[in-house]
């Protein structure tokens, strides 16, 4: 798959972890790695898995880890610069700010207007992945059947890797996150399952 996806094979590791799930990393395909957990090796079938790991290329083929590397930085700037602006900006020649309640409303929305445009990229490059990865394979269907496994699976198994360091939840194929589900469509790291199912079924009926 790599050979088709026109990429270098990629170094592949295997997570000792029972929640399916997988994801790939790296700043460019020349430096990329994917992983699989062992339960998504266990509960996937060969055709299921070759769609997940095709999912994983396409991640790598579009610069993914990249692109959200500096989708969080500019979070993070856009935070830092909202809270400088309250401490710091609008003060009188008296050193009293001009207008407090504006820099509180800018100190407090513009961080969530930046986490809100980073999620909102983090589920799109899903669903190119979801494309790019069905193309990669030639399968939608393997991938769609592998995403309605995973989804069912995944939310009663907890993922201790990534319950402690959360932020690699947009890495996932799957958010691994207990509770991930249950945050409202502008927060959520990855687009709702269903919808990324319904479009592959169309991608392989030839109507996306």
């Amino acid at each position: 798959m790599a050979q088709r996806a026109g990429l270098p094979m990629p170094r592949v590791y295997v997570i000792h972890e029972d929640q399916p799930n997988a994801f790939a990393t790296g700043r460019d395909p020349e430096h990329a790695a994917v992983a699989a957990t062992s339960g998504i090796m266990r509960m996937l079938d060969y055709r299921e898995l070759r769609g997940v790991m095709a999912h994983e290329l396409a991640h790598v083929q579009h610069r993914d880890i990249l692109i959200s590397t500096i989708s969080a930085t500019m979070a993070g700037a856009i935070s830092a610069l909202a809270n400088f602006a309250m401490f710091f900006g609008g003060r009188d020649e008296e050193g009293r700010p001009v207008n407090p309640i504006a820099g509180l409303l800018v100190a407090l929305l513009a961080p969530l207007a930046a986490s809100v445009i980073q999620m909102a990229i983090s589920r799109s490059r899903e669903f190119e992945a979801d494309r790019g990865g069905a193309q990669i394979s030639g399968d939608p269907l393997a991938l769609a059947n592998a995403l309605h496994k995973i989804e069912y699976y995944a939310q009663g198994i907890v993922m201790p890797s990534a319950e402690a360091h959360p932020e690699t939840a947009q890495m996932m194929i799957i958010n691994p996150l207990t509770g991930g589900g249950s945050m409202g469509d502008l927060f959520r790291t990855h687009p709702r399952t269903e919808e990324r199912i319904a479009r592959l079924q169309a991608m392989a009926h030839g109507a996306a």
